[in-house]
């Protein structure tokens, strides 16, 4: 039986759905989080790092809402429109069979692209189901004060910097700064809700029924023909497509961006400190995107990706996170301050909630192996890159021929001082033999001779001061002797063979160290200290990049187990947050791209193996 978290006659009801409890639809602008029991609980308009308009998942009580449920006890269920981010919340009650169908029409290369609309269109399927509604905003991340004014079929949220126009096909009424209403349908009956921006230029507009089924079966074509352009048909094409359609969710069509996660805060621990914001571009984790998202055959968003990089992008030298940030705004921008909320709790209690992100300052070496690594197959696999990119490209390799010896954050961002991390050493043996091997194919002009010492110096300086003798295995970084899931990626970067002595020692000794039922810690942070407090769950990436390893290994038989249990891990809707805790629930940011984009691959490879 779902709870009504958010209407009065529902005392001792839980304050908050689970992580997992969550779908998630968008507009390739911003999303939404709608919960299993019709709760729309996160959403930021007009785009991803916007401040929140709902945030009940990271505060229940001044976060805000947009409540939909029947009005009497019942049963429910999610799924998917088929082949879409068209998401259906089924009621079953005593008296009749009720559903939402939550979408957000994409507006194409001619629509409107400032306004941004998110339908909740409710129908009766069987019987007769009272309905409940209650839209509660909470502007700014819950800071900024509004106004309700109800006019002729509209319910108007003003704030000072963002207004909200409701249109509904029932009577809404006022509750101070919210908006409710009661209604009833019979079988067939329904009801829209349409919220919309508003402003001085910005008219609102209505939505009726049949302009609600005019924007469903648009927003159902333009999903089904994305997908369309798939090229996989392997044994788990479910879950790879929606690992697909999620990341393309994550995506910032104005400029070609590629977000995390499309939330901030939800804990990587609960009632820990591991919350941060993840709306922003990763360079590291939008280049893994376009590797997973050029394998399915998706060659317009690496093309809008490059385009992003080119015109939102400039390299510069000479500062501490070198020529390139690990991270940007979805425009481009640079300046991305950590703040902490105090007014807002966290998620079941979790905080500090925080925006803007800290780790944007920190040198992290990988990001520039993963980005060339990028580049690399976009001109193998979609079309050639232009002079100018090229022109980039050499710029960065030079850079990292002089820096790659330098101490680092490394990939996770620890913030606990700069080490020698072998992740990083190898990411940038990448940069440089990617940036080579695209010389060579395409004539085009380096310094070969230079570049080619480089990488040569990186590869002796791995595998001398990289492995530990005492461990059999190469270590997180040098000197040390703790292990890092991130060392998976090794034979996967085609920097050792997969079945070479060294590489199968470690692999048995991470097996060991960070596997649980084929779910992989990153690093264990009590032998390997990261600046923060607590611990944390198993990595989903590092995952399935276990599940790639032991297939590139020869052991297929365990890569198929290990990769079918990480499948029951996922939410009932196919989506995966960052991490899995101990006792399998979701923890960190949801969804994550890191892990849809780590399925896609490890599936790809695996269903290959198999034949």
């Amino acid at each position: 039986m779902i709870e009504q978290r958010f209407f009065q006659n529902a005392p001792g009801s839980p304050r908050y759905l689970t992580i997992a409890e969550h779908g998630l639809i968008g507009d390739l602008r911003t999303v939404a989080l709608v919960g299993s029991d019709g709760t729309i609980d996160w959403y930021c308009c007009p785009a991803f790092d916007a401040p929140s308009v709902f945030a009940a998942v990271l505060d229940a009580e001044r976060g805000g809402h947009f409540a939909l449920a029947p009005a009497v006890p019942a049963r429910t269920k999610q799924f998917y429109f088929p082949d879409t981010n068209v998401l259906i919340t089924r009621f079953f009650t005593d008296e009749g069979v009720g559903e939402v169908q939550d979408f957000m029409p994409v507006a194409g290369d001619s629509g409107d692209c400032e306004r941004h609309r998110l339908i909740r269109r409710v129908i009766c399927v069987r019987g007769t189901v009272p309905f409940r509604v209650r839209v509660a905003p909470r502007f700014n991340y819950g800071a900024d004060p509004h106004t309700l004014r109800l006019l002729d079929g509209t319910a108007l949220f003003e704030s000072e910097t963002l207004s909200l126009a409701l249109t509904a096909t029932v009577a809404m009424e006022s509750d101070g700064a919210d908006a409710h209403a009661d209604f009833k349908l019979g079988e067939g009956e329904s009801a829209v809700f349409a919220l919309d921006q508003a402003g001085e230029h910005i008219a609102p507009r209505g939505c009726a029924h049949i302009e609600a089924e005019r924007q469903f079966e648009a927003t159902v074509r333009y999903w089904r023909r994305w997908l369309s352009r798939s090229r996989y048909r392997g044994r788990w094409r479910e879950m790879v497509h929606r690992s697909a359609l999620t990341l393309k969710l994550l995506t910032y069509a104005p400029t070609g961006a590629i977000v995390a996660a499309p939330t901030t805060s939800l804990p990587e621990q609960f009632g820990g400190e591991r919350n941060w914001d993840y709306r922003y571009v990763w360079v590291r984790d939008a280049a893994f995107a376009v590797y997973a998202l050029l394998r399915l055959g998706f060659t317009g968003e690496a093309e809008a990706f490059m385009k992003f990089l080119t015109t939102c992008i400039t390299p510069g030298d000479g500062a501490a996170s070198g020529p390139l940030q690990i991270m940007y705004g979805i425009d481009g921008r640079t300046d991305l301050p950590e703040r902490e909320l105090p007014h807002l709790e966290g998620h079941c209690g979790s905080a500090p909630v925080r925006v803007g992100n800290a780790a944007a300052d920190q040198l992290q070496l990988d990001i520039y192996g993963a980005l060339i690594d990028s580049i690399y197959l976009y001109d193998k696999w979609a079309q050639p890159i232009s002079s100018g990119q090229w022109d980039d490209v050499t710029r960065l390799v030079a850079w990292v021929c002089d820096h790659w010896d330098q101490p680092d954050e490394g990939v996770w961002e620890t913030r606990g001082g700069r080490k020698n991390f072998l992740y990083s050493r190898l990411m940038c043996w990448v940069a440089i033999e990617r940036a080579i091997r695209l010389a060579n194919r395409r004539g085009l002009p380096a310094d070969l001779a230079h570049w080619q010492g480089a990488r040569d110096a990186i590869y002796r300086r791995i595998m001398e001061r990289g492995w530990s003798e005492r461990r059999h295995a190469f270590v997180q970084y040098e000197g040390g002797d703790v292990l890092d899931a991130s060392l998976l990626m090794m034979p996967l970067a085609k920097f050792i063979a997969p079945t070479d002595p060294k590489w199968l020692s470690t692999l048995d000794a991470l097996g060991e160290d960070l596997v649980s039922d084929s779910l992989v810690y990153r690093y264990d942070p009590q032998a390997s200290p990261d600046g923060l407090r607590g611990d944390e769950g198993t990595f989903s990436i590092c995952s399935f990049w276990y599940v790639e390893a032991l297939v590139r290994a020869g052991r297929v038989d365990e890569a198929r187990l290990a990769f079918e249990k990480m499948l029951t891990y996922a939410n009932h809707l196919g989506l995966y947050a960052e991490e899995i805790g101990r006792t399998g629930e979701q923890q960190g940011n949801f969804p994550q791209a890191f892990t849809h984009l780590s399925l896609i691959s490890a599936a790809f490879n695996l269903d290959r193996a198999l034949g």
